[in-house]
């Protein structure tokens, strides 16, 4: 009776063990955006969303490898068709968004920019289950890279800026997690090694400052994961 019992217990152990490790939750993550978001000019590990889900799985909040939607060169509806045309398994348990640059590379109008990011934006809400699990990124100062040397770096500055404030409201009114990481973008001087070898974009090193940054805006968010 007693050895029946002992085994009984082991059983129900070993099914304790089996039941908790099936429990182990394990986040997704989408990532929407253009050039910086693919990492134009690093490898695949070095792309920012891929060097956040690593250092988010080394804090114990294991994240799947990400789903990343994003092309060199879109701008805000580039990006939209992008969305469109692919099939994507929400809710997403994170999302970021990071677009913008290429509106102001072309000289497309600010308030046609506000509008569609807008639309971006509400999209992105969405994909996340509204659990505002959703998190935004500035455009970074490309006038600032050896690229853009003999163009005019302070106009670029301002544009940027320009821009980033739109994205600022919109993550305003919404209570979206805005981090700007466009002041990283600007210390190249000091920097150097943060430049990618194609002269415009950032390297890995560059992106993991980004990614710091990141965990420290997401901070109170993640405590509670």
């Amino acid at each position: 009776m007693k050895k029946g019992f002992l085994f009984f217990q082991l059983i129900a152990f070993i099914c304790f063990l089996s039941c908790s490790e099936k429990e182990k939750t394990t986040y997704s993550f989408l990532a929407l955006g253009d050039s910086y978001t693919i990492g134009e000019s690093v490898s695949e590990g070095e792309r920012w969303p891929v060097q956040l889900s690593k250092k988010m799985s080394e804090m114990g909040i294991e994240i799947e490898a990400p789903t990343i939607i994003a092309k060199t060169g879109w701008t805000t509806d580039e990006l939209k068709t992008g969305i469109d045309n692919a099939i994507l398994d929400f809710p997403y348990d994170w999302v970021s968004l990071m677009i913008g640059v290429n509106n102001q590379y072309r000289g497309r109008p600010i308030e046609n920019f506000r509008e569609e990011f807008e639309t971006l934006i509400d999209l992105a809400l969405s994909f996340s289950g509204n659990t505002k699990q959703l998190f935004v990124l500035s455009i970074p100062d490309w006038g600032q890279m050896p690229f853009a040397k003999d163009r005019n770096q302070e106009q670029i500055s301002r544009e940027i800026d320009d821009f980033n404030q739109v994205i600022y409201e919109i993550c305003a009114r919404k209570e979206v997690v805005f981090i700007d990481i466009t002041p990283l973008s600007r210390l190249l001087d000091t920097h150097p090694d943060w430049i990618a070898s194609d002269g415009l974009h950032p390297s890995g090193q560059q992106y993991a400052a980004w990614v710091n940054e990141i965990l420290t805006q997401l901070e109170p968010v993640l405590a509670d994961e």
